[in-house]
């Protein structure tokens, strides 16, 4: 047992230390006069060793568009559902537009208190945008305009910018592929 806890304790050091070490950089001067960066301890032959403290690696992975995240802050998107095909219906377009939104489920009875006391009623979906726009049946172009007005973007961006177009730039052209046939399967080659 002693030995078990001795082999754990070894094995935690030697991973805090790996992990320390690959947090530290060294400059140092090799014996031929170059400047050498490594992560690698340097050679008991280089001169003027700095190590230098990297801080952790940290990359912003939010998918959100500040605008989204604006927008989310002075008016938060509220979808009160029930289990039903429309609903599910309004609650993919929220998530295709990438909108963060908080879903209420009316089936359950604090989600239904919280629905009867906003609408009086029952019925659903219900969408809220802020404090005080509530809307209630899904009507894709009524939900779209109010999240529009509510400063949401249309769609999530990637990380990549796309390149800006110029009024002169031209439309990529966009050709129709004819439906294949039925019972023909894949194409051949």
């Amino acid at each position: 047992m002693l030995l078990r806890s001795l082999a754990a304790l070894t094995l935690v050091a030697t991973a805090a230390m790996a992990a320390d070490a690959s947090a530290t950089l060294y400059r140092y001067v090799d014996p031929n006069g170059r400047v050498v960066y490594s992560d690698q301890p340097p050679p008991v032959s280089a001169k003027d060793v700095q190590p230098k403290s990297l801080p952790d690696n940290v990359i912003d992975t939010d998918p959100l568009p500040v605008a989204a995240e604006q927008a989310a802050k002075n008016f938060p998107v509220t979808l009160y559902t029930f289990d039903c095909d429309v609903c599910k219906e309004a609650q993919a377009m929220l998530t295709r537009r990438g909108v963060p939104f908080e879903t209420v489920i009316v089936s359950e009875e604090k989600g239904a208190a919280r629905l009867k006391s906003l609408t009086g009623k029952q019925v659903g979906p219900v969408l809220q945008v802020g404090d005080k726009q509530v809307l209630q049946g899904y009507n894709e172009d009524r939900w779209q305009a109010a999240l529009d007005d509510a400063g949401y973007p249309r769609s999530i961006r990637t990380a990549r910018r796309e390149p800006a177009r110029t009024a002169t730039a031209a439309k990529p052209k966009v050709e129709e592929v004819p439906a294949p046939k039925p019972g023909s399967g894949y194409p051949t080659f």
